[in-house]
């Protein structure tokens, strides 16, 4: 029961936190199991959410560079725990996540 909090938690702070289509793209990010790992509002394996859309603020690569991190997995820009690919996750789903996460106030 612990983690259903954690997921109103998170859900509720994402529906505040971040543009209309936020439920969805919470939902793509659930099923795409992003949210093993990641949270809106605070560090679990990997940073936050809004920690990320912070770091990338202004940077007009973002998109496409954060696209292939997620596609490719990588390590080092967050610590030494490695991000997994995630080549099972469909393009066009992985562009919608990037876009909903770099947009996260």
């Amino acid at each position: 029961m612990k983690n259903h909090g954690l997921l109103l938690a998170t859900l509720a702070v994402a529906l505040t936190a971040a543009p209309a289509f936020a439920a969805d793209e919470l939902a793509l990010a659930q099923k795409s199991a992003c949210t093993a790992c990641h949270a809106v509002d605070k560090k679990l394996v990997g940073p936050a959410y809004k920690d990320v859309a912070a770091k990338y603020k202004g940077n007009k690569d973002a998109q496409k560079m954060l696209e292939e991190k997620v596609k490719k997995g990588g390590v080092g820009v967050w610590g030494q725990v490695p991000m997994p690919p995630n080549s099972a996750v469909k393009d066009e789903d992985i562009k919608k996540l990037v876009a909903w996460v770099l947009s996260i106030k």
